[in-house]
């Protein structure tokens, strides 16, 4: 399996697939590169090299006991880019994976970067303080952990029918997919998994926003019930320069799979467009 190694000694597996200009997914909590299957495919077929990473603790890199923080993932994400000398690349981001980008970019510049897609992401802040009165309060994470504590395997199955809207009325529930993303979920490191609900939760991404400098995409469902829009995308389009903000009626936190098809056509047309500008 292709890897890389950190500077702390951690193997993070990685997807490396096709030609052409490189598009890099970050996969949200607790998942892997496997959830951007059908982006891959998509865009692989359409002329673009892509490439995906298992986090540090996820999947098939390294469980790391240490680590589990922003700051680190994006040192990974900047050591994958550096190990590939990727150039001119498209950094798309989910859930958490939104914030491992916009750490990427705070903490580590956008010189190896043209486009930032920030889908159903954490960003801005998910925690409730004074200064951020739209986001959850800590009661609301500490019982994800006391959850996930006493059975990660049931909180994971539970946790899938919100994630995908399977919760709401009429909704037609795939149980191939919930499946898959239990199965992502369980490869994970037990200490990764706890440790990232903090990193996710946590972590105040105001100022690394601030810092992008690209054309941006912000994409997020109205009914998304893990990362509520209005502490998250409707944040952090006013805190990214020119971002552009589509809101869907109805879609799920999951929608880069539920509603596969939606995203991945608004996906080309945003590098479509991106590019079209940067030519002119």
């Amino acid at each position: 399996m292709p890897t890389i190694t950190t500077k702390d000694g951690a193997q993070i597996f990685y997807k490396d697939w096709g030609t052409g200009q490189p598009i890099v997914f970050s996969h949200g909590w607790p998942l892997t590169a496997d959830d951007w299957d059908a982006q891959m495919m998509f865009f692989g077929e359409r002329g673009f090299r892509v490439i995906a990473a298992d986090r540090r603790g996820h999947g098939r890199s390294t469980q790391t006991w240490d680590g589990n923080d922003m700051d680190t993932y994006a040192d990974d994400l900047a050591a994958l880019t550096d190990k590939l000398d990727l150039k001119n690349a498209i950094h798309i981001g989910h859930s958490t994976g939104g914030g491992e980008v916009a750490r990427y970019i705070g903490r580590h510049g956008s010189k190896r970067v043209a486009m930032a897609v920030l889908i159903s992401s954490v960003p801005p802040l998910m925690l409730k303080t004074d200064k951020n009165p739209a986001g959850a309060p800590m009661e609301v994470f500490d019982d994800l952990r006391a959850q996930y504590t006493k059975n990660r395997p049931q909180f994971y199955k539970d946790i899938t029918l919100p994630f995908y809207g399977y919760n709401r009325p009429g909704a037609k529930i795939s149980e191939g997919i919930r499946e898959k993303w239990w199965l992502q979920a369980m490869m994970g490191g037990v200490k990764a998994g706890y440790d990232c609900i903090k990193a996710f939760s946590e972590t105040d991404f105001t100022e690394d926003l601030k810092k992008f400098d690209v054309p941006t995409l912000i994409l997020h469902g109205d009914d998304d019930q893990i990362v509520p829009i209005g502490a998250s995308a409707l944040q952090s389009s006013k805190l990214v320069k020119g971002a552009t903000l589509k809101v869907y009626p109805g879609f799920p936190h999951g929608m880069p799979t539920t509603n596969a098809d939606q995203i991945n056509a608004d996906l080309l047309a945003f590098v479509k467009q991106s590019k079209q500008s940067a030519a002119a």
